[in-house]
């Protein structure tokens, strides 16, 4: 079972969450019919957006993750509720490219580097918060690290990871967010990159035998962790008949007469579970201002 897990240090100035994700990136996968090269980009996409919102408090607050790199993979898009339950997609899912190490996907060279990482977070305000970086190497978590030390001047170390098999379908996929707080020492910081660095690949953790608590107990060695929460986790779409109703009606008046007039009919299929919704011309019409 998919799994977000919340700690703090109850000795030092550190809070973590992890999760293990290859339900959902697998679902994922299957959704949108993903290449290797695109399952290991959303994937860590959409990890890293779980990573973010579940750390919000607001019920009905959301994060919206998007990356634009320039690369072959186009666009790629996650987006998560505050439980951490995320939906995405990737412009192009049928890129290949080859391998930049032995069993290494080239994810950097299939997003590309010359771009940027936008986070969207919506939390019950007028107006959403925005924060945009420049891509550092178009791998994901480094770039998801940026973001926080350059947007919310929050040290923090991310990992994230996939590891597809060779029959495409998804072997492991994990990562975790590490976040100090204020007041932090040097000797907790160099304490917490010796545990990142001993830790390794999140994917060679998870490959022997390791879960997300023991992503964060071999990483936070030496500090004493207190779990806050344990939540499963889900790749859940909220697509809806209504919401589709909603998008026509956002085309305004002339614009939905003359999709009517030339189509007589209408499909409109949700970018994050692939579902179509199809509409007849009295349906149509029933959406008119009268």
């Amino acid at each position: 079972m998919d799994e977000l897990i919340r700690v703090i240090a109850e000795d030092g100035h550190v809070k973590a969450v992890s999760i293990t994700a290859r339900d959902l990136t697998e679902r994922a996968r299957t959704i949108h019919r993903l290449a290797p090269l695109a399952t290991a980009a959303l994937g860590r996409a959409l990890m890293a957006a779980s990573l973010m919102g579940c750390q919000l408090k607001e019920e009905k607050g959301a994060v919206t993750l998007t990356v634009k790199g320039g690369g072959p993979l186009g666009t790629v898009m996650a987006v998560s509720d505050r439980e951490g339950n995320v939906r995405g997609y990737v412009g192009d899912g049928s890129v290949e490219l080859p391998l930049k190490a032995p069993g290494k996907l080239d994810v950097g060279a299939g997003v590309g580097r010359d771009g940027t990482l936008t986070v969207i977070k919506d939390i019950g305000l007028k107006e959403p918060y925005v924060g945009t970086v420049p891509l550092v190497s178009g791998e994901i978590a480094e770039d998801v690290t940026s973001y926080f030390a350059v947007s919310e001047q929050i040290p923090t170390a991310c990992a994230l990871g996939v590891l597809v098999g060779t029959d495409r379908s998804v072997a492991q996929a994990g990562g975790y967010l590490i976040q100090l707080l204020p007041g932090a020492t040097e000797a907790e910081i160099d304490r917490v990159e010796a545990g990142v660095a001993r830790l390794g690949a999140v994917t060679a953790a998870l490959e022997r035998g390791l879960d997300g608590e023991g992503l964060l107990r071999e990483a936070l060695d030496g500090f004493h962790l207190r779990v806050l929460e344990r939540a499963p986790v889900a790749y859940r779409c909220y697509c809806s008949r209504t919401r589709m109703e909603k998008a026509l009606i956002s085309l305004g008046a002339k614009d939905l007469r003359q999709l009517i007039e030339e189509q007589g009919e209408a499909d409109l299929t949700c970018q994050f579970c692939d579902k179509s919704y199809h509409f007849t011309k009295p349906e149509l019409e029933n959406l008119l201002p009268d």
